[in-house]
């Protein structure tokens, strides 16, 4: 009954959005930093953003695209080398920004890596790196950013996050801790900046048709190539072809989504006056992966097997002892 309350109110609290929506801002004198611009979901925030009028302060991690970065913007727009894992790269765009602007808008999180494999495969190294550009580096902008975003009320934060953020899922343990850990960072962050007035926003979404899912098949062959003998033999020989063959037939990267999807909620993220605390692009995130995640933990394993296909058993699981 109680459930079935929230429901109806959650429904008709959607439908009132979206047949009065709220306004957006005026983008006059308002800055934006935005990190990981060089392509995917940053490069096209940056270019939407600066259309419509914002200071864009926009982040590439290879100096070499900066020049075509630029090219694409308005003179308006700074564009600049940003490796959010160095404190110095960190610094030198505090003192880049401090010199425009005493006053950030938005801070928008974007820059990612992602990287797949079994958590046998992957290296302690790969772990760290993983989690250092998802997460600690985003938390290092944020503390550096604070003060030019507290100096005035209703700058916001934007996260991009994933699904796999809230939902873990086989071959990306690494990126799902590190996506876990930033949501958990921005609820902890939205909470304790409510006396600052600072908004707090955080992007979920499914697969998207973006560098990252196209080279997701490198990263296990990488892996793969790089493994001692015994786990390969744990494995078996024929365990890489498996797992491309595995994320060949994945339906969520088979069908993976326009990016363009996740720009535009970053849009309503920095550019309206009331901001929402999550949103989930696209029917991967809202229709499949979020509903999925409400479940028992037993059914959300067994789905998660079906749609990933990923219930193969490596060589070594014959050679087990038996009780």
């Amino acid at each position: 009954m109680v459930i079935g309350f929230i429901i109806i109110l959650y429904v008709f609290y959607r439908l009132y959005q979206h047949f009065y929506p709220t306004p957006n801002i005026n983008p006059n004198g308002k800055y934006v930093l935005i990190s990981g611009c060089d392509s995917g979901f940053g490069h096209g925030l940056a270019i939407e953003l600066d259309k419509q009028g914002f200071n864009v302060l926009a982040g590439v991690f290879v100096r070499d695209n900066v020049t075509s970065v630029k090219e694409k913007l308005s003179s308006k727009a700074t564009v600049f080398h940003l490796d959010i894992t160095k404190e110095e790269d960190i610094d030198a765009t505090f003192e880049l920004v401090n010199e425009k602007t005493k006053v950030l808008h938005a801070l928008v999180n974007n820059a990612g890596i992602g990287m797949g494999g079994h958590i046998d495969w992957i290296s302690m190294a790969v772990m760290r790196k993983v989690m250092d550009v998802n997460y600690f580096g985003h938390v290092a902008m944020t503390k550096k950013f604070l003060p030019l975003l507290i100096a005035k009320r209703d700058s916001r934060v934007v996260n991009i996050c994933s699904v796999a953020g809230f939902l873990a899922l086989s071959s990306m343990s690494a990126y799902c801790a590190s996506k876990y850990a930033l949501e958990s960072f921005s609820d902890c962050l939205r909470r304790e900046m409510v006396p600052w007035g600072l908004r707090v926003s955080i992007i979920e979404p499914g697969f998207m048709r973006t560098p990252i899912i196209k080279g997701s098949g490198k990263s296990f062959a990488e892996f793969w190539s790089q493994l001692p003998n015994d786990i390969q033999e744990r494995w078996g020989e024929d365990s890489l072809k498996i797992v491309f063959n595995i994320l060949k037939q994945n339906p969520f990267v088979k069908y993976a989504e326009d990016p363009m999807k996740v720009v535009r909620v970053l849009q309503h993220a920095v550019m309206n006056t009331v901001p929402h605390i999550r949103y989930r692009p696209g029917w991967q995130s809202s229709l499949v992966f979020f509903p999925i995640s409400r479940l028992p933990a037993w059914i959300v394993d067994w789905i998660l097997n079906k749609l990933e296909k990923s219930s193969y058993v490596p060589a070594g699981v014959n050679k087990q002892h038996k009780d």
